[in-house]
């Protein structure tokens, strides 16, 4: 059964930091492009960072780029997300997804394997 299973998600204050977790299971890890996406209210779901599966550089767009970082570990089968210099517009529930040999995509369709997600709510 495949899983991804995120966790690490709660409530920060402006310009804290969080640290979000993927747990995968149920697929070869190694072969899967992993990325982080959020949706807030009224708005549609973006792609905020991604890893190839091959390596290489990391996608972040121009929102969250020198705030958030994302990691793999292959040998833990699992991705993180650390998130710093945290905004009140970061909040949102973020989703872990993934997508099989595919290189970098920075639209959500993309993705065809999804967790349940994690809310995130920064107060001012």
């Amino acid at each position: 059964q495949v899983q991804l299973v995120e966790s690490g998600g709660g409530l920060a204050q402006a310009g804290g930091s969080l640290r979000l977790s993927c747990a995968t299971s149920g697929i070869t890890f190694s072969t899967y492009t992993m990325a982080w996406l959020r949706q807030a209210p009224e708005k549609e779901r973006e792609v905020v960072a991604a890893i190839p599966w091959f390596g290489g550089n990391t996608y972040y767009p121009d929102s969250v780029q020198g705030r958030f970082t994302m990691s793999r570990d292959n040998t833990k089968n699992t991705v993180y997300r650390e998130m710093s210099s945290l905004k009140p517009e970061d909040t949102a529930c973020y989703y872990c997804a993934a997508r099989h040999l595919g290189g970098l995509a920075t639209t959500p369709t993309a993705y065809n394997v999804w967790g349940m997600g994690t809310q995130v709510t920064v107060s001012s």
